[in-house]
């Protein structure tokens, strides 16, 4: 049987394009926790592409944002103790574009908090695709609070 991912322990009723388990029509992102790093295995397929063969830039920001995400959700979890990841939010993000990306193969999605604080987590986040680093990220990733739009987003 398959490990349950973050996103379908924690959130299964979640529409988000890039990492929501309920979203028929988006990327599905499955991050998995592997001691410091979380990591996720993502396939890509022909709709997904910017130009025949490669990955959208669009797709791959999309792939970081949303695993980065994730990975400040799940250790600030940890770090706090709590049964369930609070829900957050991207404050800012930068992608770097390092290589195409070809999209007849799947990529491996590494992210690891570098900097954190009661309510928010800095992540730098890597995709790899046949060994090599194509596209690197850096974020900031923020807990909300009751009132926020996207506080209720994961119940």
């Amino acid at each position: 049987m398959e490990e349950q991912s973050l996103q379908e322990r924690y959130a299964p009723s979640s529409i988000c394009f890039g990492c929501g388990p309920a979203n028929e029509r988006g990327l599905r992102i499955r991050s998995l926790p592997e001691g410091e790093v979380v990591v996720a295995e993502w396939t890509p397929e022909k709709h997904h592409e910017a130009f025949p063969g490669m990955l959208s830039g669009g797709i791959t920001g999309t792939l970081l944002d949303c695993h980065s995400n994730w990975t400040a959700a799940w250790h600030l979890m940890q770090q706090a103790g709590l049964d369930a990841p609070p829900c957050t939010v991207t404050a800012e993000y930068a992608v770097q574009l390092r290589r195409p990306i070809p999209s007849d193969q799947p990529v491996r999605l590494e992210a690891r908090v570098v900097e954190s604080k009661e309510d928010r987590a800095w992540i730098e986040a890597s995709l790899v695709s046949g060994g090599k680093v194509c596209a690197t990220c850096r974020g900031l990733f923020v807990a909300v609070k009751p009132g926020h739009p996207a506080y209720h987003r994961w119940g």
